[in-house]
């Protein structure tokens, strides 16, 4: 098939100029929306779900995500765009891709983006379902990195590797050595996999082999790969389709470049809340890794879909390689910038269904950081309690259960969202639990002991359900130390 360059580049400047129109439109009604998050990243409107694209790109953050600007349901995927300076103020920024091209009239699906001596480069999958294969990967270009236009060697790598299946797509790219490498997720016979590719120029793609797969248990379709080298190791992040039920999970190991094969050691989920899903990393220029993922999940109830919108980003959290082997997620420094009004409390024996233990504390929009003394504890179980109503009928619960060494997030009562409780094991060292929390409108965010244990989860309470307060369970904890921090907006 002949295509006529000229016109299918004025044909995407259209379909972008009417998407953002459309979005433009819609957007002052979305912004009324009570449970709209104020210090995080969401489309201005329509339907958003992974990051795509993480780069640091001429001294700015960018962050491109999976868009569907036309409703807040998911449907043909858009690029949309937003920036930033300093990893807290995210400026929104005109649509980059729509799907026009016959590789992609399905959707412009995931991929990622790279700094190519100054000219960025998005790598994304086309997806088309009524063609086989139905997806490929591709490449955009833009000079100032915000109007991009699609290459004429489409669809750079245009066939799954024998090895993979046709599920084929979220490409990841990153330089090592001066040559650039690819991860591609794909599958088959029931094992999910990791297909590598290299390249001189991100035009030309050679299939080096599958990098890493399934051992059996983990999935049956990697989504989302992200492989990049962390301190002496290297780290392979993903989302595997069909694990029970894990939705993200991190691998630890050894890279060999020159057999191109990624050696499995530490496996962990990577986030053990609800809503937390295709996460992707940069590396800033501190040399930083930095993760964003996607804080909602597929079959989810998302209220805020009769607002014209759905979807939100995590905050940015710096991922460390922790005891040799395992990696822990924390919040980026920056976003102390937000802090407003400081409240202190310590040394607080908190009782057995006892209340009202830090007075004058509220807010929808509020970090937390609590730390526990387990030394003296008799509790069953203790915790905090957020986003509290007056009358006790709405509450979300951070709780741990010192016996079975399990935290976890009870969202039973928070709001007109899914309710549910999850969380995982997380064993104590020194008898000190440090929590870290972020709650923003719809969200709450935990860290726990600096990351090595995170959940993520959206919570839809009423705007007036603002209490904050600690709670112990069959017995006593000993709160050493609480301080909270109200939040101001991003804008």
């Amino acid at each position: 098939m002949t295509i006529n360059r000229s016109l299918s580049v004025e044909e995407h400047e259209k379909l972008v100029e009417k998407a953002n129109d459309y979005v433009k439109k819609t957007s002052p009604e979305v912004q009324q929306d009570p449970h709209r998050l104020s210090f995080h990243i969401m489309a201005e409107a329509g339907w958003i779900n992974d990051p795509n694209g993480l780069v640091f790109y001429n001294g700015e953050y960018h962050v491109f995500f999976q868009h569907h600007p036309y409703s807040a349901d998911w449907g043909p995927m858009h690029w949309g765009h937003v920036k930033s300076k300093d990893l807290v103020h995210w400026e929104p920024q005109p649509i980059a891709l729509a799907p026009n091209m016959e590789y992609d009239e399905g959707g412009c699906f995931s991929g990622s983006a790279v700094d190519n001596n100054g000219e960025l480069t998005l790598i994304y999958t086309g997806h088309v379902d009524h063609k086989s294969p139905k997806e490929v990967q591709c490449v955009a270009v833009s000079q100032d990195g915000i109007a991009f236009s699609k290459l004429e060697e489409n669809p750079v790598v245009s066939m799954p590797p024998a090895e993979g299946s046709e599920d084929f797509r979220d490409p990841k790219v990153w330089n090592e050595g001066g040559i650039w490498y690819m991860v591609v997720g794909t599958g088959k016979d029931n094992k999910g996999k990791a297909a590598l590719y290299s390249s001189s120029d991100l035009r030309e793609w050679e299939y080096v082999g599958i990098a890493a797969e399934s051992d059996g248990t983990q999935g049956v379709m990697w989504e989302c790969p992200d492989l990049f080298p962390i301190a002496h190791k290297h780290a392979l992040l993903l989302s595997p389709m069909e694990m029970e039920n894990t939705k993200t999970l991190y691998i630890v190991g050894d890279m060999d470049y020159d057999t191109g094969k990624f050696e499995q050691g530490f496996s962990q989920e990577i986030d053990f809340g609800f809503d937390f899903y295709a996460p992707q990393t940069l590396m800033d220029d501190q040399g930083r890794r930095i993760m964003i993922g996607w804080m909602d999940m597929w079959g989810e109830k998302m209220p805020s879909q009769e607002k014209d919108w759905a979807g939100s980003m995590t905050i940015p959290r710096e991922v460390q390689l922790v005891e040799g082997q395992k990696l822990a997620f924390k919040p980026v420094e920056e976003l102390k910038q937000l802090r407003g009004e400081r409240h202190s409390f310590s040394n607080i024996q908190v009782m057995d269904n006892q209340e009202g233990y830090l007075e004058g504390l509220q807010g929808d929009t509020l970090e937390i950081r609590a730390q526990f003394d387990l030394s003296t504890a008799t509790a069953s179980e203790f915790g905090l309690k957020v986003r509290c109503s007056g009358d006790g009928q709405e509450e979300t619960l951070v709780v741990y259960n010192p016996n079975t060494q399990q935290l976890y997030v009870d969202r039973d009562r928070s709001g007109i969202g899914n309710g549910g409780v999850k969380g995982g094991h997380h064993e104590v060292k020194d008898d000190r639990l440090h929590l870290h929390l972020f709650v923003d409108r719809s969200s709450v965010e935990v860290f726990a002991d600096g990351g090595i244990m995170t959940m993520s989860n959206r919570i839809y309470p009423s705007p007036s359900s603002q209490g904050v307060d600690v709670f112990s369970r069959e017995g006593k904890v000993n709160l050493q130390s609480l301080h909270a921090w109200t939040l101001k907006p991003m804008s």
